[in-house]
């Protein structure tokens, strides 16, 4: 199997599922191309079920590091610190609960090695609920730079578990912070803003997996507030006009803030078109 030089990026924390994590590993270690490195991030302690998982992979394959922080500090701080032990400067993030697709890596990395001018790669993924056959939505992103730019005004432009990215790119932008949530959209805004190029695969090459707490965790009064203060900052960057943030402001606040039905419903619609 042909070996190429990436890093990938993946936390883990004692709330996430022993069995999606297994699923996880093994969709990265079952790829069309082996990765160079896979960073296991421990956020904190773990359940004794995720300690042996990671056993199991660390016995199996030589290219796991596992690296153990003592206490859980959130997912920004976590990437950030791992980020800076990768030792490729390209590097592919993953979520201990989703699942790659078996040419997501070898596809994403032929096509940043072939543009050289490009910092980011995403794709398309397909959400799922039990079974990853049963796909229920397709999260779609647009494909071409100055697409991703406009869509960003409005909406997370890259699907974060899909994408693989230059380091060096990430850390010119002071990487993750930690003080806005979410910290990924902040992250790919500073980066476009900065003359980073995007560029997203018209295909899903990644499971996501979805549920009812995947909508829960996107609303409530701190997450309309987080998402106020990050238009503030695009505000005051020149990323967005006036109009488009007063604009945003209304819709974000007022759909975070939604009872949890009435969301759920409104992202199925979203989703659906």
């Amino acid at each position: 199997m042909e070996r190429i030089d990436i890093s990938v990026l993946m936390a883990v924390y004692k709330k996430d599922n022993p069995a999606f994590l297994r699923e996880s590993l093994e969709s990265i270690f079952t790829q069309t191309v082996e990765a160079g490195e896979v960073v296991l991030l421990e956020d904190g302690p773990l359940t004794e079920a995720l300690y042996d998982v990671i056993k199991l992979y660390q016995s199996k394959y030589p290219a796991l590091r596992v690296v153990a922080y003592s206490v859980n500090r959130g997912l920004g701080k976590t990437l950030n610190d791992g980020l800076q032990l990768c030792k490729y400067d390209i590097v592919a993030r993953m979520d201990a609960d989703d699942i790659c697709k078996s040419n997501r890596f070898e596809t994403e990395y032929k096509w940043l090695k072939k543009h050289e001018d490009y910092d980011v790669i995403g794709s398309w993924v397909d959400e799922f609920t039990k079974d990853k056959t049963q796909v229920r939505s397709i999260r779609k992103v647009p494909e071409q730079y100055e697409d991703i730019k406009k869509y960003a005004r409005y909406r997370c432009p890259v699907n974060h578990p899909t994408v693989m990215y230059r380091k060096a790119a990430v850390q010119a932008v002071g990487g993750y912070l930690t003080e806005y949530f979410p910290e990924d959209y902040f992250l790919w805004l500073r980066m476009l803003k900065n003359g980073c190029k995007f560029h997203n695969i018209q295909q899903s090459l990644l499971w996501f997996r979805y549920s009812e707490e995947t909508v829960a965790k996107r609303g409530g009064w701190s997450y309309a507030c987080d998402e106020v203060r990050i238009l503030v900052r695009m505000l005051k960057m020149g990323y967005i006009p006036f109009h488009i943030f007063c604009q945003s402001v209304v819709i974000r606040f007022t759909t975070r803030v939604m009872p949890l039905p009435i969301r759920q419903r409104l992202y199925n619609l979203i989703r659906k078109t």
